[in-house]
């Protein structure tokens, strides 16, 4: 008779603990913000909302995120240098999980999300999917490929730029597509982008606060991994500008979005309940000096996260606010 330890699984099951330290669910509202924060500004600044194709939308988004970020540390796995990050730190190695089934899992959530993509650009309109495989293409080469963005000094770029106006775009003209706000015409014989370079600004500049804490996120995140970056061939921002600089960077990204607010509220993009956001910047400022005294991964970055939460969970208070007042 067999020794019953030939009868183990070669790898562990994946288990929900497992799943979620995968996707790395406790980050997952940098990618909510810009969803929410975008219903909120188009009911407010549009006065249109389509909740149906809106929620529709939330779970495409969410489980490309989720995909995006099972990549990434599917990635970080194989094309690691450092054993015991291989072996002590990824959830993978550490746990034993199988390549295959994380393999299916990353493309199921993609094949949901593509579904979800195609059936809205059907109902709304073919931007609608230009600016999903824009977001989509810049995803999933942020850590896949032979040189990956992460890879490169452009992660923060890429990173902010892509939740936080991407998402944003996408969940505005989702709520906005029947007023042709921006709009592309497509048929066999032509197509044309039309839009309102006004309305256009003033969303680009709404967003400006999400893609400054979203990229702040990356760019403390690179900071506090700097030596095991290096030691893993990954040259992240803070390995070409230093240490310093990428201090002062991470401040005047934790700080401008203030000045944005301030800047939209006075030129017309928001009313007088925006300045709500400033009451966030009691917190942010107290753990802004912190990190610039000490970046430790496990101690000091998750401030960085909350940064990221206060001042946005404020600015959608201002948001909510206006709204309300609106309707009264």
């Amino acid at each position: 008779m067999e020794n019953s330890k030939n009868l183990k699984p070669e790898f562990n099951r994946m288990t929900k603990e497992h799943f979620f330290e995968l996707v790395q669910i406790r980050t997952k509202m940098a990618g909510v913000f810009p969803f929410v924060i975008a219903v909120l500004f188009t009911n407010t600044y549009f006065h249109s909302f389509h909740p149906g194709k809106t929620i529709f939308f939330f779970f495409g988004l969410l489980a490309f995120d989720l995909a995006i970020t099972a990549i990434n540390n599917y990635m970080d796995f194989l094309k690691a240098h450092s054993e015991k990050y291989k072996y002590e730190e990824n959830v993978i190695g550490r746990e034993n999980l199988s390549e295959k089934t994380i393999q299916r899992l990353i493309l199921g959530l993609i094949g949901f999300a593509a579904i979800v993509g195609f059936t809205l650009a059907i109902q709304t309109g073919w931007l609608l999917l230009l600016m999903g495989l824009a977001c989509c293409f810049v995803g999933v080469f942020y850590t896949y490929g032979p040189i990956p963005l992460s890879r490169m000094p452009l992660g923060e770029i890429f990173s902010g730029v892509t939740e936080g106006l991407g998402i944003f775009a996408i969940t505005t003209y989702i709520n906005t597509y029947d007023q042709r706000l921006f709009y592309m015409e497509l048929d066999f014989k032509h197509f044309a982008l039309t839009g309102n370079p006004i309305i256009i600004l003033a969303l680009v500049w709404a967003a400006l606060p999400l893609v400054m804490t979203i990229a702040n996120i990356m760019l403390a995140n690179n900071i506090s991994d700097l030596e095991q970056d290096v030691e893993n061939h990954r040259y992240t921002l803070p390995f070409y500008i230093g240490r310093q600089w990428s201090l002062r960077l991470f401040n005047l990204l934790a700080y401008a979005p203030y000045l944005v607010i301030l800047i939209g509220w006075l030129a017309g993009i928001y009313q007088w309940p925006i300045l709500l956001a400033f009451i966030s910047l009691v917190k942010v400022h107290g753990q802004t000096k912190i990190f610039t005294k000490e970046q430790i991964k496990s101690k000091t970055f998750p401030m960085a996260v909350e940064n990221l939460i206060v001042f946005n969970s404020f600015y959608a208070l201002g948001l909510l606010a206006t709204l309300i007042l609106q309707k009264v």
